[in-house]
């Protein structure tokens, strides 16, 4: 059989088991396994499977992933989630939909704490949800600002996101987490505009709270010292290069668990819970890593990636229309696979044709995250709003997927901004001297 079209049966082949339910890290393996087996014989596959996984997984660059994820958990038990909330809460809280926009601005404050989506969207649920539903706030609107917003963590560094992209690409991991800070702010900014318009148009969304003295509002500052060292220390080491991103996420999470410590919330059962947790997800996103990378190996032998660029590059369209298609079957993708899986599994194909069209791939990535941030507060899978449903039991899961509506439109605005302003991205990469 040709090996391109072997190359296109297996991606049918991960396609079906994943709609019939197979874990992505399995079914990548499985096909890929399979597939080296029917190319070349049964001692190669055997070899790949046996000795890829420890090559993957003692990845240096790897390392700061588990970093990354445990620092979100000390920096949630040491009291900066509450404390950024509040800070936002005294600043905008008498705007129109001000508890709504005090919910973006705290989880794009928490998203510099913590490298995962999910747990971002989690822990802001618990915090945020409750203060809106006291107050009057529609439930669409609370849940699908926490959803919403929780996907920030993907875009404003620390983001494992970031660092899954740049081991698959072998891009500056560094360049990366810096390009990720201008558009995340960005993307909140547009969220925080839109809930004002909303509101100020439609008042019964959400109440007015009183407004702060700006005594208050100083004081309220106090809670955001923890939040500034640790983007100070993870945004500010590796932009002046005095730490390589895996030593930032060393610095900020020790940081991190000292200042548990020090204000006397991290208990022994909390620490057990942050390791178990951390230990999990790591291990969840390794698996997937090690499953994608065998399949690649097996589109690597079918020579998919090299044909699927060339066939690109020799279309008679300009490269935009290109890239909005291919930023379109990153949102049919989103549909059936989770973000770090979809991006693991196109990544090998997308990747050189998009480079070879004359695109930045620091740009790229972060347009990529960007993408892989609709698909998860989209549904079927949307991960996003099924955690937030886990946390508001109160809150249906058809209420939650409505109320997000505005902010994927919001999302795809952003999008258009920075394939229209790639400067956005590219900016501080360059400024390091990287990009």
């Amino acid at each position: 059989m040709d090996p391109l079209i072997m190359g296109l049966f297996g991606l049918a082949g991960i396609f079906v088991l994943v709609v019939l339910g197979m874990r992505i890290a399995f079914a990548t393996a499985l096909v890929g396994f399979t597939g080296i087996w029917v190319m070349k014989n049964f001692g190669v596959a055997g070899k790949v499977v046996g000795f890829l996984p420890h090559g993957i997984v003692a990845h240096y660059s790897l390392s700061v992933i588990p970093l990354f994820i445990i620092m979100g958990y000390y920096a949630f038990y040491a009291g900066l989630t509450d404390d950024i909330f509040f800070t936002a809460r005294q600043w905008v809280g008498h705007l129109p939909g001000g508890l709504a926009i005090a919910t973006v601005f705290g989880c794009a404050g928490f998203a510099a704490c913590t490298g995962a989506s999910t747990a971002s969207a989690a822990i802001m649920s618990r915090v945020a949800i409750p203060e809106m539903r006291k107050y009057g706030y529609h439930p669409r609107l609370a849940a699908g600002v926490v959803a919403a917003s929780g996907t920030l963590a993907s875009l404003i560094p620390p983001s494992v996101i970031l660092v899954i992209y740049g081991i698959i690409t072998e891009e500056s991991i560094g360049a990366l987490l810096i390009g990720g800070f201008i558009p995340g702010i960005v993307s909140a900014a547009i969220y925080a505009g839109m809930i004002y318009t909303r509101v100020r148009i439609s008042p019964e969304l959400g109440a007015v709270q009183p407004k702060a003295s700006w005594k208050e509002r100083f004081y309220a500052l106090k809670g955001t010292w923890g939040v500034l060292l640790l983007i100070f220390l993870i945004i500010g080491g590796i932009y002046s290069g005095v730490f390589t991103p895996t030593e930032a996420g060393g610095a900020a999470a020790f940081s991190a668990f000292l200042m548990a410590l020090g204000m006397r919330r991290l208990t022994v059962e909390r620490l057990k819970e942050s390791l178990l947790e951390t230990g999990r997800t790591t291990i969840m996103i390794f698996s997937i890593i090690v499953g994608v990378l065998i399949f690649v190996r097996f589109l690597a032998l079918t020579g998919l990636p090299t044909t699927f660029a060339e066939f690109v590059v020799g279309l008679p369209v300009p490269p935009v229309v290109i890239l909005l298609l291919i930023l379109a079957i990153y949102v049919f993708l989103g549909m059936f696979l989770d973000a770090i899986g979809m991006m693991m599994l196109t990544l090998p194909i997308v990747f050189p044709a998009v480079v070879a069209l004359g695109y930045h791939p620091i740009w790229f990535g972060i347009i990529v995250v960007k993408m892989c941030e609709i698909c998860l507060i989209t549904p079927p899978v949307g991960l996003n709003c099924y955690i937030v449903n886990s946390v508001a039991t109160d809150i249906s899961l058809e209420d939650i997927f409505r109320g997000i509506i505005p902010f994927v439109a919001m999302d795809i605005l952003t999008v258009g901004v920075l394939i229209a302003f790639p400067q956005i991205i590219t900016f501080l990469p360059q400024r390091m001297g990287v990009a």
